[in-house]
This record gives C-alpha cells, structure tokens and sequence, in this order.
C-alpha cells in the first residue's frame, strides 16, 4: 500500500472538523468519527414557527379564489410546513385542489417529492445545480412571460430579496409566504467555542449543510469581536459546502469553497470531504 492509499484509507487522520448542523448534528458527528475526523459541533440555528404571520392563511384563501397564477416552492420542508399551517384552517383538500388547477414550479427535487406524494402536477423544475438562478431561467420561459402573473413563493427560514427582485424586475406581482424563520439556538455556547477553535487553528476542515449557517456563525464572531480573525482563520481551513446556494453565501462572506460534493447529501459531504483532506494530508499541505 502507498502512503496516499494508506491516508485515503484514514480519512480526517485525526484532524479537527466542525459541524454546524442542526437537526442532524449527531448523525453527522458520527459520520466524521467513522473517517477518523474529531467532530466539532456547533448547532448554528433553531427552527420557528411564523405564529404571528396571517401570511399564510391569506395565501391560501387567494389561491383557492383563483388569485394566484403560479406557486413556486423552493424546499421539500416548507412545503409540508405550509400544508399544516393551512390545514389547522382551512380544509386540506381545497388546498390541494387548488394547486392543481395553476402552475407549480420546484427549485429541486425535495418540494418535487412533496407535490408528488401529494399528486400535483409540477410545470416548472431548475436543472442542477437547482439554485434560485435556474428556477429563475426555467420561468422565463413560461409562454408569455412573467409580466403581471400573480406568483406567491414558499420562503424558507430566510428570505431570498434577489429571487423575489428578479421576479419583480420581470412584472410579476409576487408575494413572499414564510411559515417558519431561522434564529440562532437558545444555547450558543458551542457556536462561541467553534469561533475560538477556528480562529486559534485547531479545526483544519469545516463542513457547511445551509448558507444560514455561515450567517449566524459570522454574527457570534462579531458579538465576540472576532470576526476578522475568523475570516484570516478560513485560509488554512478546508471548507466543504453541501451545493450552490450555501456555497453562493460562502463567498458572499468572502469565504473560498474547496469542494461541493458529487450529490447535495450529507453523506457524501463528509465522504468527499475526507478524501479530500486525506490528499491534502498525503502531499503534506494538511497538518
């Protein structure tokens, strides 16, 4: 065996990695363990219902009037949030029905398995990398155009202005529907130490699942005034990002991105990951 074959086959070897998932913290923790990494988690964000926010409920009663012409939905999650929020109200059938009687774009294929379970018709799909952007192109070429069509877009946890600009840049009468939003965990206790271990060098590799994550853990940097060391931190780190969107908020951190893995799962995040740093290791640039 060679040395590069005898470092793919340790993974990390040993290094630092940080995790700043959520929901799934454990599981990756895991994942990086059976690479021989040290897991760094750090929860960055906490899920919140939109209680407040009629939003929603309008939202739907105009669908069901037939005041909306396309319904676009950008993640799998909210999509299903939206359908309970609605169906604590109004009859979840109508709802459905609704939906089938205009255009319903996807942005990937998660809110597509969703409007699948739930047999609606989906007009309008984005290619790969399935950001904004290509959801966008797809729309354009609605016969027609976009120019005074009635588009209502499911947000998710954060709002997307340039998405919602471009619509409007295009005539389109749009109206954002949120039924949750993220904020930083009650405890951000780890969040502050994966800022310290950054900065002093211990974590060589860092794994990114959302761009809100990239968000919040900039905001405890500069809480802790410590934000431009965290940027210079960045340079000796190998950033992995999960896609297109997350990587887009990376570098609008002005962050570089090492890798995007060959499939948007968290698998294969830290499965390329690893074997990134296992030939950075090899070649000696990883210590």
């Amino acid at each position: 065996m060679n040395e590069t074959e005898k470092f793919a086959l340790e993974g990390f070897h040993g290094m630092h990695v940080l995790s700043l998932e959520s929901r799934r913290s454990v599981e990756i923790a895991r994942l990086i363990e059976s690479y021989h990494g040290v897991p760094v988690t750090a929860p960055a964000m906490r899920e919140l219902p939109v209680t407040e926010d009629e939003t929603p409920l309008r939202f739907a009663r105009e669908l069901m009037a037939g005041g909306i012409d396309i319904v676009v939905f950008l993640t799998g999650v909210g999509a299903r949030a939206l359908h309970k929020v609605i169906s604590e109200k109004e009859p979840p059938e109508r709802f459905i029905d609704a939906l089938r009687r205009v255009k319903v774009a996807a942005r990937g294929p998660k809110p597509q398995a969703v409007l699948r379970e739930w047999n609606v018709p989906v007009a309008l799909t984005a290619p790969e990398p399935c950001t904004w952007q290509e959801l966008l192109r797809a729309m354009d070429e609605i016969p027609g155009g976009l120019h005074a069509q009635h588009v209502a877009v499911q947000e998710y946890g954060a709002p997307n202005p340039d998405f919602l600009d471009a619509l409007k840049e295009r005539g389109a009468v749009v109206q954002a529907v949120a039924v949750y939003q993220w904020a930083l965990p009650e405890d951000t206790a780890p969040l502050r130490e994966a800022v310290s271990a950054l900065a002093s060098g211990r974590v060589r590799v860092a794994l990114f699942t959302t761009g809100i994550q990239v968000t919040h853990l900039f905001q405890i940097a500069e809480e802790m005034r410590q934000d431009k060391e965290l940027r210079a931190a960045f340079r000796d780190v190998l950033v992995a990002s999960i896609g297109p969107s997350t990587s887009e908020t990376l570098r609008n951190f002005g962050l570089h991105v090492d890798l995007e893995p060959s499939h948007p799962k968290m698998g294969f995040l830290v499965k390329e990951a690893a074997e990134r740093s296992a030939r950075l290791m090899a070649k000696g640039i990883a210590n």
